[in-house]
């Protein structure tokens, strides 16, 4: 696809603010799902035991959680996994005592010849893990801004922040939605999908100031406008190219890659999605506002500087 040639029908900039309303008014709503439904917080995330039961041949779901009742328990999720499933993971939120444990070991040894293995997740560690995802997303923003504000300018780095919190918030909203177990594949997609984020708007950002240097005089707001518009339209295939090429990959584990690798090809399509939307639409336009109102108080100052007459 070539939109180089579409400039004079592509306007990007004119609609800018329908596009903060539209992202506006989703993630408002999304904040007010976040407060009232929550996240499905995983057993990476709060106290719980994972308990694998191993079979030598093929096991369904409800064969297992019959297993289970006749044992007395009732797990919270039952997923399978490997080629043949052969393997069931079930999590039990709150964790079982050493006695249970052993009980349900002895139980499922009886049935299927194999012990199953446990992990545990006390609420002190879950507590470390959630916090150090936190700071790892922190880190990971603080230091994107520091270089986009080194190799370009504050306002870029700026901008770019505002467009990754917004992809960040984005996926979240949509796991509240959804009700999708985050773990700790989740904080990878969301790393990862920062990564991809900031790519993407860098080079939006480098058609931008390349533009800009071409120039000879920047003095307002359309001038501006103009010169984000058609480095958007410049950027635009590239943008879409890359991203669809991605999400089918991502789209292909979602679909092939098991239960163990869903939850992270699915933040990862979700967040894919969010990340080129934000940086052709979000961090250019919020870059636009932001130096525009830049350059308007340069132009006072000036004026203000100059002796009358």
């Amino acid at each position: 696809m070539n939109f180089e040639h579409e400039e004079s029908k592509l306007d990007f900039v004119k609609h800018r603010k329908k596009f903060f309303l539209i992202s506006g008014i989703f993630l408002l709503g999304g904040i007010i799902l976040l407060a009232t439904l929550g996240l499905n917080l995983g057993i990476d995330f709060r106290a719980g035991t994972t308990m694998d039961v191993l079979a030598n041949e093929t096991i369904t779901t409800e064969e297992i959680q019959s297993h289970f009742e006749d044992a007395g328990y009732e797990p919270e999720d039952i997923r399978l996994a490997g080629e043949d499933s052969t393997t069931a993971r079930a999590k039990f939120v709150g964790g079982l005592t050493q006695k249970e444990t052993l009980e349900l070991q002895g139980f499922f040894e009886d049935i299927y010849g194999n012990t199953p293995s446990v992990s545990t997740v006390t609420p002190m560690v879950g507590e470390e893990l959630a916090r150090n995802a936190i700071i790892s997303v922190l880190i990971a923003s603080v230091g994107i801004i520091l270089y986009i504000t080194v190799r370009f300018q504050f306002l870029y780095g700026l901008s770019a922040i505002i467009a990754l919190f917004h992809d960040a918030l984005f996926i979240l909203v949509v796991f509240s939605m959804t009700q999708m177990e985050v773990n700790i594949p989740f904080i990878a997609a969301v790393l990862t999908i920062v990564g991809y984020s900031i790519n993407d708007t860098i080079v939006t950002f480098d058609r931008i100031r390349e533009n800009m240097s071409l120039e000879k005089r920047v003095k307002d707001f359309d001038d501006l406008a103009r010169i984000v518009n058609k480095s958007l339209i410049q950027t635009l295939a590239r943008s879409i190219n890359t991203v669809l090429t991605v999400v089918f990959a991502a789209a292909a584990l979602f679909v092939l890659g098991g239960e163990g690798l869903r939850t992270f090809s699915f933040a990862l399509v979700v967040g894919l999605v969010a990340g080129t939307y934000s940086s052709l639409f979000i961090a250019a336009q919020v870059w636009l506002v932001l130096k525009s109102k830049q350059l308007k108080k340069q132009k006072q100052k000036k004026m203000e500087l100059e002796p009358e007459g």
